[in-house]
């Protein structure tokens, strides 16, 4: 874990936050690389949930809501941690992760075996206050939003008038939640700011549990199809006592991190709990007319709810990789790479002049780079041996190095395209096998290959 958060940091992946005024605990900003891999993870998501589908529709709900959202969701009363602190090094800890916990001051024991006396649990509650309006004041109150899907529960209403979908139907958002942590920790895995991927699917009663089985298959395949192989993702049927009061049932997609198997993505059958509940606080009608069966009702709902960021850092820890390669002269390196699937890869391909000295070849190969550019993302290298260059693209996961060399300019030697000019080199990352392409063919022949 230590050398992926280094490499996050040396390659422009995640910085922590606010460092030059030595950080803020559980926050986190994206790089250039990171921001890339965080927006092709989310396009992704939204084209398989929008644009692949004709039953769901999209959202993008305000930060900030009325107050009353929070007080009939439940939230503000009833979304808290416990807390205990040592009252010797003043640590603090959350009572049901305790087991778990270590001293700071004494780490082979836990709290309260380490000599230090523990207070009397307290409640904590996880929103983030703030206020409306010039003034602070009671009736000014509100929160930054725990979650993403209650703007989807009180939209409800005027999403399904407006998009004029019939049940079974979904409503998607993608967008960022806030939750004051008691010990934000994992690097990505637990924050105080984070970025949820959310969908609400309607459902008739009685339903429901049928509906869970479909969607725990389909986000199963979709997680597969970012390269997170579905053998690695552990399906976790959770039990009645650790559910969440209103889910008749809960499956938890659980990845096995460094630091131990975790949860990646929840999958929640929650009744009708939270549109009834914003019916009878708000007094608005929030039922739905069945056409086929002539009855009204208040939908069931089931919710696969992901986080972006536990996505990111999974993908990241799935692809991870060191290997021995036999570099020149026989001489045997260590190889950092990232096995990032091309469709998720921040940098498609580098584009390199074999030499940077030969104006020739830096022509053409900015040419291709200009060719490439705006298909695809890609990043242009002329520093260094190409050996080198190689290794950099490697490390951050660009899945394919377009190289110009001599013989684009005097005309292949071997192969299927021996005597002709206007070719590159394709170099593979996984593989590192290596081919020639026309360069006429080749913004089709990377499409072909990224997808």
């Amino acid at each position: 874990m230590e050398k992926l958060v280094a490499l996050c940091k040396r390659r422009g992946f995640v910085y922590p936050s606010s460092e030059i005024y030595g950080g803020l605990n559980g926050l986190w900003d994206f790089g250039p690389l990171g921001v890339e891999l965080k927006r092709n993870i989310k396009e992704l998501w939204w084209r398989s949930m929008t644009q692949l589908r004709d039953d769901i529709v999209g959202l993008d709900g305000s930060i900030l809501m009325n107050r009353a959202v929070w007080k009939a969701s439940t939230h503000e009363e009833q979304f808290v941690d416990w807390l205990v602190d040592c009252k010797v090094c003043k640590a603090r800890f959350r009572t049901d992760q305790l087991a778990d916990a270590r001293c700071p001051q004494k780490p082979s024991k836990r709290p309260g075996e380490c000599g230090g006396e523990l207070t009397e649990p307290r409640r904590f509650n996880l929103l983030f206050r703030t206020y409306v309006g010039p003034l602070e004041e009671e009736s000014s109150l509100t929160y930054l939003r725990p979650e993403t899907a209650q703007a989807i529960f009180v939209q409800f209403r005027n999403v399904l008038e407006t998009s004029r979908k019939k049940i079974p139907f979904g409503i998607a958002q993608i967008g960022k939640s806030f939750r004051n942590e008691v010990n934000p920790r994992n690097f990505l895995f637990r924050s105080r700011e984070f970025e949820q991927m959310e969908v609400e699917y309607f459902v008739r009663p009685g339903t429901g549990l049928e509906e869970l089985e479909k969607w725990k298959e389909s986000r199963l395949a979709w997680y597969e199809s970012i390269g997170l192989p579905r053998q690695h993702i552990h399906v976790r049927d959770v039990p009645e006592g650790e559910r969440a009061f209103y889910s008749e049932k809960t499956y938890d997609l659980e990845y096995t991190f460094p630091f131990g198997r975790q949860e990646l993505e929840g999958i929640a059958y929650r009744t009708d709990f939270d549109l009834r509940q914003h019916a009878v606080a708000s007094g608005k009608p929030l039922e739905y007319f069945d056409e086929e069966t002539g009855q009204k009702y208040i939908p069931h709902v089931i919710e696969p709810s992901g986080g972006v960021d536990r996505t990111f850092l999974a993908i990241l820890c799935e692809a991870y990789d060191e290997e021995n390669v036999v570099a020149e002269g026989g001489k045997v390196e260590k190889r950092v790479v990232l096995h990032l699937s091309p469709r998720v890869a921040p940098i498609k391909a580098g584009v390199f002049p074999l030499v940077k000295n030969n104006e020739e070849l830096v022509r053409k190969a900015r040419e291709v780079a200009d060719l490439l550019r705006g298909h695809l993302r890609i990043f242009y290298d002329e520093s260094g041996a190409i050996g080198r260059r190689y290794r950099r693209m490697d490390e951050v996961g660009t899945p394919f190095g377009v190289t110009i060399d001599f013989e684009t300019l005097e005309g292949a030697r071997t192969g299927p395209f021996a005597g002709e000019k206007e070719t590159v080199t394709v170099r593979e990352r996984d593989s590192m096998r290596q081919e020639r392409v026309r360069i006429a063919e080749l913004l089709e022949d990377l499409r072909l290959r990224v997808s």
